[in-house]
C-alpha cells in the first residue's frame, strides 16, 4: 500500500456526520460514508481485529472504536481525510519515524482513501495499544 502525503493546513476538526444524529452501530456509521471510504475504513476495522482479535467494537466519539480494557483504537472519515486514531500520545511518539509521512495529531494519525495505512504498520500500532491497555488499570467505557 502506498504512503500517505502530508496535507496542507490544519485539518477540520468537525466529522462530515457533525449535523446527523450520532450512528449507533458501526454498520450505520459506514453506510454514511461514501464507497471509496468505506472500503479502506473496512480493510482498516480487518487489520485492526486480526490484530486485536479479543477487542470488541462500539461507536464512541460518534466514531467506530475498538475497546480493550478501555478504549484502544478508532477510525473515522472526516471532512478532508480518514483518521486511524491511536488514542495514546506515547504510542504515536514511539512511531515517529515511521510516521513522519503522515499528517499526526497527538493520537491519530490522517490519511487520504487514496494511500491507506500499510497493514503492517497498524497491526504494530494496534499491538502497542494492546500491551498499554492491558499494562494499565481497566476503565470501563459505559
Amino acid at each position: 500500500m502506498g504512503r500517505a502525503v502530508k496535507m496542507s493546513g490544519s485539518p477540520p476538526r468537525a466529522s462530515r456526520a457533525a449535523a446527523a444524529p450520532a450512528p449507533r452501530t458501526v454498520e450505520e456509521y459506514l453506510a454514511r460514508v461514501s464507497p471509496v471510504e468505506r472500503a479502506v475504513l473496512e480493510d482498516l476495522r480487518t487489520t485492526i481485529r486480526s490484530a486485536a482479535p479479543s477487542a470488541s467494537e462500539l461507536i464512541l466519539y460518534k466514531m467506530p472504536v475498538f475497546e480493550l480494557r478501555g478504549p484502544l483504537v478508532g477510525l473515522a472519515a472526516q471532512q478532508n481525510y480518514l483518521g486511524f486514531y491511536v488514542m495514546s500520545a506515547p504510542a504515536v511518539s514511539r512511531f515517529a519515524r515511521e510516521l513522519a509521512e503522515y499528517n499526526v495529531g497527538k493520537g491519530c494519525i490522517r490519511f487520504l482513501p487514496s494511500a491507506p495505512l500499510p497493514p503492517s504498520l497498524v497491526t504494530r500500532l494496534v499491538k502497542a495499544r494492546v500491551a498499554e491497555n492491558l499494562a494499565a488499570p481497566e476503565r470501563r467505557l459505559a
